[in-house]
Order: C-alpha cells, then sequence, then structure tokens
C-alpha cells in the first residue's frame, strides 16, 4: 500500500484505483481538539486542489483539500457522530473520504514519507 502526502497536510492511500483521504498526524495537532468534520458528498467529483470539505477544533477552522482527481465513492459517516477519531487516529478510522481515482499519475505530484517529514520540518 502507497501512502503519499499534499503540502496542504492531507494523507493518501491508495489500493487498487480507490485512494483513501485523511489528515495528517502533524494537522491534528496543529488543529487540537476537533469538533466537527464535513466530507465530501458521495458521487461528487474533486479536482486536485479543490477545497472539499471542512476540519473544525476548538481553536480554528481549516478546508480539506483534494490532494487527487476523481469521484468520491465514500466519506466517513463515523465522524459526525465521532469528529474527535481524527485526533486519536487520524491515518486510521479518522480518514475523511475516498475517491475513485480518475488520473493516478497525480500522485507523483505528491511526497513520500521521508519528503513530507522534511516539508514538516522546514514549517517550523
Amino acid at each position: 500500500m502507497t501512502i503519499k502526502f499534499s503540502e496542504d497536510h492531507e494523507w493518501v492511500s491508495v489500493s487498487g484505483d480507490i485512494a483513501t483521504v485523511g489528515i495528517t498526524d502533524y494537522a491534528q495537532e496543529q488543529l487540537g481538539d476537533i469538533v466537527f468534520v464535513e466530507t465530501p458528498e458521495a458521487g461528487s467529483e474533486v479536482a486536485a486542489g479543490d477545497e472539499c470539505g471542512v476540519v473544525e477544533s476548538v481553536k480554528a477552522a481549516s478546508e480539506i483539500y483534494a490532494p487527487v482527481s476523481g469521484e468520491v465513492t465514500e466519506g466517513n459517516d463515523a465522524l459526525e457522530a465521532e469528529p474527535n477519531v481524527v485526533n486519536s487516529n487520524p491515518m486510521g478510522d479518522g480518514w475523511m473520504f475516498k475517491v475513485k481515482l480518475s488520473d493516478p499519475s497525480e500522485l507523483d505530484k505528491l511526497m513520500d514519507e521521508a519528503a513530507y517529514k522534511a516539508h514538516v520540518a522546514g514549517l517550523g
């Protein structure tokens, strides 16, 4: 399973032509206690870089950006009732949505884990 990262602090895990998207551990740490998550609707089309959801914490609200293009196949509805799952498990049960990739080559524009860690280190 390949995991890639965007500069906007989303992660993408790909299995076949389906990409699972969420926010990174760094992003949830910066936001603090998450109290609300809005994910894109199943069936909607997203393009890489588009704003497609919202994460709100006690400190701030932040947009979720689509790191890849395609059709949303599923939003993580469990986050409506338990948004704090994003804090406890951002790269597991705290995933945001799944996308059927329309252009798998977009993954090449994203960072691997080492590049993302260097990107985050440069933010401090």
